[in-house]
């Protein structure tokens, strides 16, 4: 069971094209939204699709697949965990964000 530990699984589309940042060390980050969908019938019969929005965060060679083959709107499913973390923007305002940092990627779609 220590495997299920913060294991997230989500298939859907990318949102913006990755952000692709190069760090001095050498390293290479992506990050990019992901919408993900769930449609039901509401009381009334009718089909209502629920979008939800998902920070993600990727390393290394799989952050390089990202910056190569993965633009906006692109179908993907992808593996990580759920990570918080808190930052002061410019007015000194303490922001919180909740990211999932990809460990799989799967390139779906055409």
């Amino acid at each position: 069971m220590s495997t299920l530990r913060n294991k997230v699984q989500l298939i859907g589309n990318v949102g913006n094209d990755p952000e692709i940042i190069h760090l001095e060390s050498g390293k290479i980050l992506a990050k990019f939204t992901m919408a993900t969908n769930e449609s039901y019938k509401n009381a009334k019969g009718e089909k209502v699709t629920d979008t939800q929005w998902h920070n993600i965060v990727v390393w290394g060679k799989t952050a390089e697949i990202v910056e190569n083959y993965v633009p906006k709107g692109k179908e993907v499913g992808i593996e990580g965990k759920l990570t918080s973390r808190s930052y002061e923007d410019k007015e000194g305002v303490k922001r919180y964000v909740t990211e999932i940092v990809c460990s799989e990627l799967l390139l779906l779609g055409k």
